[in-house]
């Protein structure tokens, strides 16, 4: 006799950050269960309005904040933003960017180049 294949299930925590969304903004039952594989696939194919407009909206976990104003999680931390943001406010920030978030951008686009600069010579070998 063969098993029944059971389907893995995850935290919502898991989920919300494989789903790139913030956990605290998303709806209390998805909070309060948990999500097989084949649900988060379903979500990633077809997402419910809610997580179409957590997504549009925000507010967004840290990753997506850092993503979306080009700079590191790290840069994020060292200028004191710990709060998730939304999209109007990463829009404000772009628009006029304050001179911490100058810095960080050069700062982490340096970082970039020398990985590249790193890989690339490793590629040689």
């Amino acid at each position: 006799m063969s098993k029944t294949k059971q389907s893995q299930v995850m935290k919502p925590a898991t989920a919300a950050q494989k789903l790139d969304v913030y956990l605290p903004a998303t709806p209390q039952e998805f909070r309060d269960g948990v999500v097989s594989r084949e649900e988060l696939d379903e979500l990633q194919r077809n997402p419910p309005q809610w997580l179409v407009d957590l997504r549009r909206d925000g507010p967004h976990p840290r990753n997506v904040v850092a993503a979306r104003l080009r700079v590191s999680n790290s840069g994020l931390a060292r200028a004191g933003i710990t709060e998730p943001l939304t999209t109007a406010m990463i829009e404000e920030l772009n628009a006029d960017p304050p001179e911490w978030l100058v810095r960080e951008r050069e700062t982490h686009a340096e970082t970039r180049r020398e990985e590249q600069r790193l890989r690339e010579r490793r590629e040689k070998r």
